[in-house]
């Protein structure tokens, strides 16, 4: 089956194309996506602007047409942390919907994380035993954990770099007392419900996820992109340590210039760094293993979960029974056109 995900995050609108089936790891076909920014796109109310949701609109308009002409049957579309948190989000999502016929399903925190949970989880199999995962997002960061294919423990908090980048970095990079205040805001809000994940013990295999873990580790020296994705990743608690009072001192350019790093989030970079260092330190975490798959792998591998193969019939011919779409995701039909 040819499948398209939608999703629509902080930073990125991004359409990912996959030929995936029951029992086997999703293939990527095609990419398509955007910088929308959607974080950044909020007035003083904290609403999404109309130039947000005009640049959301086109994007999934496009999209559409791309997932048509990739041959997609089906297209699950999901907005994330910028919307979620959005003071207009239901006039986003209608006004998305009036333009593009694209219905978009708003991912509660948890539920982010817990599908992102999922597909680290069948990336490192059931030898990384008790599993805590981490994902930076351009709003939100997930934390969840657990030994099984669903988290027992799973929440988000709103320290997204995108949303720190706003909050703090607007008119440049705060002086040292401003960054300490933001280390212990930082600190003291992953703190506040770490005991959720640790009272069980520490995790057997730490796990990140997300553009910002990635950066983050190719700054450290780890393997480039264009490695593949089987080459083994970490970011070392030590070397983010040794490089963070470095990335404070570099303007958007220098940071741009560093492996992995795009001017487009080049701003993003400090905050992140500060979030994925609190993570290491506050769960005493020596280094984390970057997954490949995440949050848009996981609403896939649901998806076909909740496939039901039935025993073949009379005929000889298997059927698929589809019950449902993925909780929290919608499962977008391409037969009609779009609505200009």
């Amino acid at each position: 089956m040819r499948l398209g995900v939608l999703d629509i995050g902080s930073n990125t609108g991004h359409l990912l194309v996959v030929d995936a089936h029951g029992g086997a790891a999703p293939v990527p076909a095609s990419s398509y996506k955007e910088d929308l920014r959607l974080a950044e796109h909020l007035d003083e109310a904290g609403a999404v602007s109309q130039a947000g949701i005009d640049a959301l609109s086109a994007f999934c308009a496009q999209a559409l047409v791309v997932a048509e002409d990739k041959g997609c049957e089906e297209i699950l579309g999901f907005a994330t942390s910028a919307v979620r948190d959005a003071t207009n989000t239901e006039d986003v999502l209608a006004q998305v919907q009036a333009r593009t016929g694209v219905d978009l399903e708003v991912l509660a925190g948890e539920d982010e994380a817990r599908l992102t949970f999922l597909a680290v989880r069948r990336w490192f199999g059931w030898s990384a035993g008790r599993l805590a995962v981490f994902d930076i997002g351009g709003g939100s960061l997930e934390i969840a954990a657990g030994g099984d294919e669903a988290p027992d423990v799973a929440w988000s908090l709103p320290l997204g770099a995108a949303r720190l980048a706003r909050d703090w970095f607007g008119a440049g990079v705060p002086d040292e007392g401003q960054l300490r205040e933001l280390r212990r805001v930082i600190r003291t809000s992953i703190a506040r419900d770490a005991g959720n994940l640790l009272r069980h013990g520490a995790p057997h295999r730490a796990a990140a996820t997300s553009k910002t873990f990635r950066s983050l580790a190719r700054i450290c020296g780890a393997a480039p992109s264009g490695d593949g994705p089987l080459v083994p990743r970490v970011l070392a608690r030590s070397e983010l340590a040794t490089w963070i009072p470095k990335l404070v001192g570099l303007n958007l350019e220098e940071l741009a210039a560093l492996p992995g790093v795009s001017l487009s989030r080049a701003h993003q970079v400090v905050p992140g760094a500060l979030v994925a260092e609190a993570v290491l330190d506050i769960f005493d975490l020596q280094e984390l293993e970057i997954c490949p798959w995440a949050l848009r792998e996981g609403v896939i591998l649901e998806r076909f979960d909740q496939l039901s193969v039935l025993d073949l019939d009379g005929d000889g011919v298997r059927d698929l029974i589809r019950p449902g779409t993925s909780r929290g995701v919608a499962a977008v039909g391409l037969g009609a056109t779009p609505v200009e």
